[in-house]
């Protein structure tokens, strides 16, 4: 029988972590110890959208759906990898690292797209990303895939949303902040989970996501 292997896509959650700009900071403390209170327990805060994530259509599409009001299936499937390396800080990101994929796009499919800007996660670098054009977004959703996943603070630059806008808008999902997709590709058969926490009338939610495979 053979060994699944899974690949830890997450970024862990701690103090003082990159947040996106105006995000609410992250701390977590201590609210109970064992030696006082007989059991361990730690204080979060965080935002929504902290760390590695997902984002609901209602992130910024008015009424549109929430987390709990999504089906959990667009929360995994086949993962995709899409190589978007090479790209410098502030660069568009076209179709051209998709084209060669374009028969493997289909309704299920979870898209990564691999810009290798993880590697600046923590630095002043990372808000800097390469970020995808909105017709990328256009065309996926032709193909109709509906989930996405990205290794940086967002798929749009900082100072507008029209990837956001186009995507959430057709009811897909958003992951954020994904780490070390460059394992993905060394997997056999891989599939990715990325799960949000069950928050209710959520518009986004932190996850531990993973990729497994053979």
């Amino acid at each position: 029988m053979q060994r699944v292997r899974v690949v830890d896509l997450s970024h862990p959650v701690t103090t003082g972590m990159p947040v996106y700009p105006g995000d609410p900071a992250v701390s977590l403390a201590p609210a109970l110890d064992l030696g006082t209170h007989g059991c361990a327990v730690t204080a979060l805060h965080l935002g929504s959208h902290s760390g590695t994530h997902v984002d609901a259509p209602s992130h910024v599409v008015p009424g549109g759906a929430t987390l709990d009001e999504l089906d959990l299936t667009l929360f995994t499937g086949p993962a995709l990898v899409v190589d978007a390396r090479g790209h410098g800080p502030g660069a568009g990101v076209g179709w051209e690292p998709f084209a060669p994929h374009a028969e493997a796009l289909a309704v299920g499919v979870v898209v990564l797209v691999r810009t290798g800007w993880d590697a600046h996660w923590g630095s002043a670098a990372y808000e800097r990303h390469p970020h995808l054009a909105p017709s990328v977004a256009e065309r996926l959703l032709a193909a109709g895939v509906r989930t996405l996943g990205v290794d940086t603070l967002s798929p749009d630059p900082l100072d507008d949303l029209p990837f956001h806008r186009a995507w959430l808008g057709a009811g897909g999902v958003l992951a954020e902040n994904l780490t070390r997709l460059g394992d993905v590709s060394a997997l056999t058969d891989p599939r990715v989970h990325l799960f949000p926490l069950a928050l209710a009338g959520g518009d986004g939610a932190p996850v531990r996501a993973v990729a497994t495979g053979g």
